[in-house]
């Protein structure tokens, strides 16, 4: 069966993704989503990403696009899913953390999907913020070495 508009319960993951990414998608593209189905350069060209990270993407099961033939259709849930995986990769998060993520709407619902991007944060900015004050506290101590170091020249 095709999935051309087959999306029956798909339609309710656009709209809560939809409300997750919207600014996002502004943000990246100048463009909110569009129902108009992408072709494979144009999906490439919307998120700037080369064709083997789509075809990665695929073939680990983050995107299932439509099929005819060789020609791949990317339709408004594939555009929300890619921004969503773009927006993970850039927070930090695996590309195996966003599968299951988004492998939650499909089996649950959006309400634990969203129960779980919530923990997925928390986790991730606890993360951020142990990176950051490591990062703070490297820099510190470069710094103090670069400025002895200097001292012992003058």
């Amino acid at each position: 069966m095709s999935r051309k508009y087959a999306m029956g319960g798909d339609q309710a993951l656009i709209t809560a993704l939809r409300n997750l990414t919207l600014r996002s998608t502004k943000a990246t593209t100048g463009t909110e989503v569009s129902d108009t189905p992408l072709s494979f350069k144009q999906m490439c060209a919307k998120f700037d990403v080369t064709p083997r990270t789509l075809r990665y993407y695929e073939y680990i099961e983050l995107l299932q696009p439509e099929k005819e033939g060789r020609t791949r259709w990317y339709h408004p849930r594939e555009v929300a899913r890619m921004t969503l995986i773009l927006r993970g990769r850039r927070f930090g998060f695996s590309l195996e953390e966003i599968r299951q993520w988004l492998l939650i709407y499909e089996e649950e619902g959006t309400r634990p999907q969203l129960d779980a991007w919530i923990d997925m944060a928390d986790r991730q900015l606890s993360a951020l913020r142990r990176q950051q004050s490591d990062l703070a506290e490297t820099i510190a101590d470069l710094q103090v070495l670069r400025d002895e170091t200097a001292q012992t020249l003058t």
